[in-house]
């Protein structure tokens, strides 16, 4: 016999980013879903607490609350009645608060960045929006007006050999173009995304990356000797046999990305999230001058 679906007011457990260890029967009171497989004993997560209310009020139109709006009938954990949603868990606490209150809080640009594709997969719309006005402002602050448009970019790359070398391209949506071989090398290209671009065998050669967007890209064979990366997200990019070689990397998001074979010998990965990465092969050998 299937439990009732939880009330506004009935307390919900989540375990966000892992599948659920079975719990004490002191937590059977609190009802939820598992929404992974049909075991649910892994471990790990990040487990919070809240009411469907939170979850469904600010943001009507989220996923969040079609998922707790009772349309639905969802898998239960059979011990814990808990919800497992298969995400990091890290930024949903922000999430909650967001929902509790509106707040947006005080990340690093590359926080915010994760946050925002949070925020794009829950479909809360208005903590995307926040976010990107957030980054925005940064932007203006931080950012010099980039030399050259998208429209001018797709003019100059009809050329045979294309060549953006020392180039201010900030900011500027470059976005599923076709960038092969193109030299970027020391140039700026703060804030810029190059998400799906075709980027195999260009050249970045200490080129200014900061926070920029490198999402499912493909980088194969890619030359980013001594560029400056940090913070930019490279989810599910394809960096195979791509140089890295002493290039700044803090913070960066690896998420499922492909570095088979990849260099990165003196390349500085402090506090870069390499989730699911596919590191075979590659040369992660500090060079000792």
């Amino acid at each position: 016999m299937q439990s009732p679906e939880p009330s506004s007011s009935s307390p919900v457990l989540l375990n966000i980013g892992a599948p659920l260890l079975p719990f004490s029967n002191s937590f059977r009171p609190c009802t939820g879903v598992n929404l992974e497989d049909g075991d649910g004993y892994g471990a790990g997560g990040k487990r919070y607490a809240t009411t469907v209310e939170t979850l469904t009020q600010r943001e009507p139109n989220s996923m969040l609350a079609a998922m707790f709006s009772g349309r639905h009938t969802l898998p239960r954990h059979p011990d814990t009645g808990m919800v497992f949603v298969d995400r990091d868990g890290k930024h949903f606490r922000h999430i909650l608060n967001w929902l509790r209150d509106g707040a947006v809080p005080a990340l690093s640009e590359s926080e915010h960045q994760q946050l925002l594709r949070e925020a794009e997969y829950y479909q809360l719309l208005g903590l995307a929006d926040c976010i990107n006005e957030k980054l925005g402002w940064k932007k203006d602050e931080n950012l010099l007006e980039a030399e050259l448009t998208r429209k001018d970019v797709i003019k100059y790359i009809q050329a045979p050999r294309v060549r953006f070398r020392g180039v201010n391209l900030s900011g500027l949506d470059l976005s599923k173009l076709d960038l092969s071989e193109v030299d970027f090398s020391f140039a700026c290209i703060k804030n810029a995304n190059f998400y799906s671009a075709y980027l195999r065998k260009a050249k970045f050669r200490l080129t200014e990356a900061t926070y920029s967007s490198f999402q499912s890209a493909n980088l194969h064979e890619c030359e980013l000797i001594g560029a400056n990366l940090e913070g930019s997200v490279l989810d599910k990019a394809n960096l195979q046999s791509a140089n890295l070689q002493d290039a700044c990397l803090k913070q960066c998001c690896f998420i499922e990305t492909d570095l088979h074979s990849a260099h990165l010998q003196g390349a500085n990965l402090m506090g870069a999230n390499l989730s699911g990465a596919n590191l075979e092969g590659a040369n992660l050998k500090i060079m000792v001058s």
